[in-house]
């Protein structure tokens, strides 16, 4: 366990930062987070700090730099200018914590709505506290400056067409609007608004036990739940520094990548929607529901379907899974050949998709855009190779690149990488190991129910991990997992009881989102819209 890596003055903050990135390449910013320690059990210098999660260009080192702020002032310098991902990374500390960056250009609400007052993370917010927003925000206090620094007098921009892109939209895949200024067909200037689905993920946390949380982590990407699952569960495990057993990994390897092939299915049929190949989407969507089928049969559930447990799982395979899975692996791929067989040298969906929505590999390090997105600007980074957890370093398979960044490379980098999850889980069923399922683990694994009823100690053991949850050591920690959309993080702070002094998650699509009025600028609209599939937003990720 570890406090963060290095703690610096505020007044040093920028230039730490800039020699770090400069000298040390630092390039990525992965977050930024505050912290109150208003009931903290120790004493600290002031009562906010923030903090920031940096990693190395060739992706091996990441580092935490945490910095105080004046109890007086809350002001500490923005860093938007040396880190793009900095832009809504501040705006969302701002936000829930209160925390002012001076030089910010658009310091406002990014997750609460504009009639919201206080800042919900805060120790002293009232978690029942309701506010309900009752007028829409019209975003001119975005788009005109943002037109007059393109340039635009007041005459052009009364020329433009104004129009909004969601929130209740097909194509805004999600709770999302962007408010967007045409001219003609094409897009000259775009500003994103989120916040729609904010249910307060990381506020709920701090009011539930570690394990109690676990049920909440099924909502943030929903298409892909158990990979949450086992992010949450895999930071927890690392600060209690259990090793969870050989079965268990494998197990979450398998049921991960299947819950990867369900995510990566649900983005490419969603934007074949979108580009007019409705027969795409019966294609693949076949195989998603019969991959459901085989996860209720696993789970109880099809979606949400909590089935990772802190220190192992709560079911063990069922007998005749491997056959399940096998016929769920094998109807994926004749779905992916039938799929590609129609569009691999469709002229339309060429024309459609290639050269459209173009991400460059040193834009996507600036704004944070990692997993797919990422790789298929050209950037070969996957933490499954780059930081292997669970043995994923003994499994053959390849991390797939695009070579242009655009939506042509980004459908097909998920195609192939459905078909590498196929690889990777036929390996693990094939090298499957016998054993528990869960660690012998008292301060954190529930008895076994024959114990509960069986003796004392079991029932007492039962008794305090359901109601004071699971004791963490005191700490800081940073933990991350490969999910569908990028990098899933979780930065969480234990004050030694059995709930998270403070949870972060860092949201891949979050990152991805934050950047995509950028992408789509200059772009036409019917564009814009498969460039926002490809993209693979989802609301309760970004909004958690």
């Amino acid at each position: 366990m570890f406090k963060c890596d290095l703690l610096i003055n505020s007044k040093d903050l920028r230039t730490t930062l800039l020699k770090l990135k400069n000298e040390e390449n630092f390039e990525i910013l992965l977050d930024i987070t505050a912290i109150d320690y208003l009931k903290f059990p120790d004493v600290t210098p002031s009562r906010f700090a923030v903090v920031y999660v940096l990693r190395t260009s060739n992706f091996k080192k990441e580092t935490t730099i945490k910095t105080f702020v004046d109890d007086e002032t809350l002001e500490i310098d923005s860093i938007f200018d040396i880190y793009g991902s900095a832009d809504w990374a501040e705006r969302e500390a701002y936000d829930q914590y209160g925390i002012k960056f001076k030089g910010h250009p658009n310091l406002k609400r990014v997750l609460n709505h504009h009639q919201f007052t206080g800042h919900p993370l805060r120790k002293d917010y009232q978690i029942t506290k309701g506010q309900i927003c009752t007028e829409t925000e019209d975003l001119m206090d975005e788009m005109l400056p943002l037109l007059k620094s393109k340039g635009y007098n007041d005459t052009e921009i009364d020329d433009l067409m104004l129009l909004n892109v969601g929130p209740s939209h097909p194509a805004s895949h999600g709770t999302i609007r962007n408010f967007v200024a045409m001219e003609g067909e094409t897009i000259t200037a775009c500003v994103t608004e989120i916040g729609y689905l904010h249910r307060g993920f990381e506020k709920a946390c701090e009011n539930h036990t570690y394990s109690q949380v676990i049920p909440y982590t099924d909502r943030l990407n929903y298409c892909s739940a158990i990979l949450n699952n086992i992010g949450w569960a895999k930071a927890i495990e690392d600060m209690l520094k259990i090793d969870i057993t050989p079965r268990a990994k494998m197990i979450r390897v398998v049921i991960g990548e299947l819950s990867r092939i369900i995510d990566h299915i649900v983005c490419n049929a969603a934007n074949m929607v979108d580009l007019g190949g409705l027969t795409s989407l019966w294609y693949l969507f076949s195989a998603r529901d019969q991959a459901y089928d085989l996860l209720s049969k696993l789970t109880g559930a099809r979606l949400t379907n909590t089935y990772t447990r802190i220190g192992g799982l709560e079911f063990d395979l069922y007998d005749g899974f491997d056959t399940d899975l096998e016929a769920v692996l094998k109807t994926t791929e004749s779905a992916i050949d039938d799929v590609l067989s129609l569009i691999a040298h469709n002229r339309i969906y060429q024309d459609r998709t290639q050269d459209v929505g173009i991400i460059k590999p040193d834009f996507a390090i600036q704004y944070g855009i990692s997993g797919p997105n990422l790789r298929a600007a050209g950037v070969a980074h996957d933490l499954r190779k780059d930081k292997p957890y669970y043995g994923y370093e003994n499994f053959d398979f390849d991390v797939v690149i695009g070579s242009h960044g655009d939506v042509y490379d980004r459908m097909m980098c998920r195609f192939e990488e459905m078909i590498q999850s196929i690889r990777i889980i036929r390996q693990a069923m094939k090298n499957m190991p016998d054993g528990a399922i869960n660690v012998y683990a008292p301060n954190a694994v529930l008895p076994l129910k024959r114990d509960v009823y069986g003796n004392i100690e079991g029932l007492m053991n039962q008794f305090k991990l359901t109601f004071e949850g699971i004791h963490v050591p005191k700490g800081e920690y940073y933990s991350s997992t490969e999910a569908t959309n990028g990098e899933l993080g979780f930065f969480i702070v234990s004050d030694g009881s059995g709930r998270p002094y403070k949870v972060k998650c860092r949201p891949p699509c979050f990152y991805s989102l934050a950047a995509y009025s950028k992408i789509v600028e200059g772009t036409m609209l019917a564009d814009a819209v498969i460039t926002m599939a490809s993209l693979n937003f989802i609301a309760g990720e970004f909004d958690r």
